[in-house]
């Protein structure tokens, strides 16, 4: 059967590798937003509103891009209606409310450690509940490399220690779950729905329900200006773009091929927070040889070089 064209892995890597710059910048500019919106840290009510009201405004640019490349307006049927709310609950209302309130109660550092280890739940779910492909060494071997990337990337004697908390970790763990959850389900539904109709209403209904429990917990905008708002949107079009894109790639190849590019994320997050926030004043060696680990990952799990028989460990 000849190989459709977004399954080739030159064309995988350049797409995955845009969305994953994309959801990096997504870090500083979110500090940035909370900066313009006058938004402190602790108050994780405004929080929750804030990111409400970029998925919602990100829900309503996919779909208005997905209308206008089918020239209509697209409106799911029932069936896609239910998967877009199946979508939503997990990717956007139980990925990011549990986000948040975990945040406030861990370190940024043990949250990113923590959430890199949904590449491979995403991998596993897929092998092992869904069926969709098998989970075998060479999948587990670039696990591992991406999640040692990560941690390199994120390393900070001073920021350790191995306290652990349900309403922290614990909590950046079931995030982590939940959008392990929604990458397999996003991959099933996009069969018989398109991608981007998907994101769109999945981000908007979603979306819509984190701005009435961040409304209804007190959380409240008071602070707009033009540059505030223009960053919002910059943060909806992130979301919009990048989530529809993984989608669509996600439509057409095995789980573990595109979510392992997930391991990118937070090294770009990385070195676009030393240009955007001078969080350091330069790239460091340990980041790069963080990316070179985490591209290594990548390689042994999308079969680079030659090519044998592994053994399932399903």
């Amino acid at each position: 059967m000849k190989q459709n064209y977004l399954q080739k892995n030159m064309v995988v890597f350049l797409l995955a590798a845009i969305c994953c710059v994309l959801w990096g910048s997504a870090f500083p500019c979110i500090k940035i937003g909370y900066s313009l919106f006058e938004i402190v840290g602790s108050d994780t009510a405004t929080i929750i509103f804030f990111g409400g009201t970029r998925f919602f405004l990100a829900g309503l640019l996919g779909i208005t891009i997905a209308s206008v490349s089918a020239k209509k307006i697209l409106i799911p049927d029932g069936a896609g209606l239910k998967k877009a709310a199946l979508l939503s609950l997990f990717q956007t209302i139980l990925q990011y409310l549990f986000f948040y309130i975990g945040l406030a109660n861990t370190s940024g550092v043990k949250a990113s450690i923590v959430e890199s280890v949904h590449v491979f739940v995403a991998i596993a779910v897929s092998a092992w509940i869904f069926r969709q492909e098998k989970l075998t060494s060479r999948k587990v071997l670039g696990c591992v490399l991406g999640i040692i990337g990560v941690v390199l990337v994120n390393l900070d004697p001073a920021a350790m220690n191995f306290e652990l908390s349900l309403k922290g970790e614990g909590f950046i763990l079931i995030s982590t779950i939940a959008y392990a959850f929604s990458t397999v389900i996003m991959k099933e539904a996009s069969k018989t729905h398109s991608p981007v109709m998907l994101s769109g209403y999945q981000f908007t209904l979603g979306g819509l329900v984190m701005m009435v429990i961040g409304f209804v917990m007190g959380g409240r905008i008071t602070h707009i200006t033009p540059v505030g708002i223009g960053m919002l949107l910059y943060l909806a079009f992130v979301s919009a773009a990048a989530y529809s894109l993984w989608g669509i790639l996600l439509k057409h190849n095995d789980v573990s091929k595109v979510s392992v590019y997930g391991f990118l994320t937070p090294v770009f997050g990385m070195v676009l927070s030393v240009f955007l926030l001078n969080e350091g004043k330069t790239v460091s060696v340990k980041n790069l040889l963080a990316l070179v680990i985490v591209c290594v990952g990548i390689a042994i799990v999308n079969g680079a070089g030659p090519q044998r028989k592994e053994q399932s460990l399903q």
